[in-house]
């Protein structure tokens, strides 16, 4: 029997809304849904804790499509922000999903692009706005954003948006737009300077917490293989993609632009695609671009750093493929999340050399479990490692040392003692 608790009516939203939910094949609300949705409906100021792939767009989105209701005047009502172009697009999509059945009129504003056509936009009347922070500000100093309307704030993404160095922006904006208004925070983390936001700008909020940071995507398989270096994770590359029906949907994370750079190149060149690569050098269209091919299903490779492991909703991804290990742990999560979403099943794969064993601990730390370890096939060629690279693994290694143990003098005075 189905719990009418657990269900969408229980949430009391407006029939359109309720429609347009039944369409996009939402059956029913995610936990993040369920304790957001009645707390935002009250007026009631949020901090919601939500890895990605859980259903937060959703929980902010629609009580604040049913509050503004309808469309009414030239002057936005809610204001949605988030840290890049391609979350304020995607964010956009869904609310012009989810507002189908409504009158109600979205408008986005991201830099990349002139702001030209963004300001007809504006003047012809928008109800609910999406906007990066610079694109916001730039376009209120031109005197185009009237602000005195907006009753609600939402912050999407707070600590990525933290880490792109917004918070001078942000509390900019919290100057301009009135301050007699709902607040709502997102945030997949919630560390030390995301909380000094909060208590910045949230008064009295509800704090609620799904799926917890440390738990990874509970549909994905995961493994790891130790690589001994550059040259042979190449190698394994290529010889799991030659699996071209099994690797049919994959996105490859590196940790710098130049290394997912040289990772297209080979691919291209080996003809494994079609293959693209987003990374924060390339232009704003190009980005998108590249993204919704993939979500189309005409790339079966996307290569990327972490500029993309955050707020990009594609469902059907096989394999997420780390061919180098985050430095920023929580980023391993979010990287595999990018698989196994909608109650599908995917696999994530991680390359691992002996630097990276250190990152691999501490990430098994943070998720609570061990990550399953695989044998290299017998058909990988592995390569010696060049000294240059050995060198270099070897001063990451100690470095690491050193930062666990501020006595430890490095491997050169190891040797020597012994």
């Amino acid at each position: 029997m189905e719990d009418v608790n657990n269900s969408w009516e229980s949430l009391k939203l407006n029939p359109q809304l309720l429609k347009a939910v039944a369409e996009a094949g939402f059956q029913n609300p995610t936990e993040i849904q369920q304790m957001v949705i009645p707390l935002a409906l009250g007026g009631q100021a949020v901090i919601g804790i939500a890895q990605t792939g859980t259903g937060k767009t959703a929980a902010y989105l629609l009580p604040v499509l049913k509050k503004i209701n309808f469309a009414q005047g030239k002057e936005a009502r809610a204001l949605v922000l988030a840290p890049t172009k391609e979350l304020v697009v995607q964010i956009a999509e869904h609310a012009r999903a989810l507002a189908k059945y409504t009158d109600l009129r979205i408008g986005v504003l991201y830099g990349g692009v002139g702001p030209k056509t963004q300001i007809e936009v504006l003047q012809a009347g928008v109800d609910l706005l999406i906007a990066t922070p610079g694109r916001f500000m730039e376009i209120y100093f031109r005197n185009e954003i009237p602000v005195k309307q907006i009753k609600t704030l939402v912050l999407d993404e707070a600590d990525r948006m933290l880490d792109m160095g917004f918070m001078h922006q942000l509390r900019k904006i919290f100057e301009v737009i009135p301050s007699k208004r709902q607040n709502l925070l997102f945030s997949a983390t919630f560390p030390a300077k995301v909380e000094k936001l909060s208590q910045e700008f949230l008064e009295f909020p509800i704090k609620v917490e799904a799926s917890p940071l440390v738990m990874a995507a509970q549909q994905v398989e995961q493994e790891l293989f130790y690589v001994p270096n550059l040259k042979t994770k190449i190698h394994l590359l290529e010889y799991l993609l030659r699996d071209k029906t099994e690797f049919n949907r994959v996105m490859i994370f590196t940790r710098t632009k130049d290394s997912a750079n040289d990772v297209f190149k080979f691919l291209d060149r080996k003809q494994m695609g079609p293959v693209r690569v987003i990374h924060s050098n390339k232009g704003q269209n190009s980005r998108i671009n590249a993204m919704n091919e993939f979500k189309e299903g005409g790339l079966r490779i996307l290569v990327t750093t972490d500029v993309a492991s955050r707020g990009i909703d594609v469902t059907n991804v096989s394999h997420v493929i780390n061919f180098e290990v985050p430095m920023q742990y929580e980023d391993y999560i979010h990287r595999i999340g990018r698989t196994g979403r909608a109650f599908q099943t995917g696999k994530a794969i991680t390359f691992v050399n002996e630097a990276e064993r250190y990152h691999i601990q501490k990430i098994e730390e943070l998720m609570r479990e061990k990550i399953g370890h695989r044998k290299l096939p017998d058909g990988v060629e592995v390569d010696p490692t060049p000294l240059a690279e050995a060198q270099k693994i070897a001063k990451e290694i100690d470095r690491q040392k050193r930062y666990e143990d501020p006595e430890f003098r490095g491997a050169f005075h190891e040797r020597k003692r012994k």
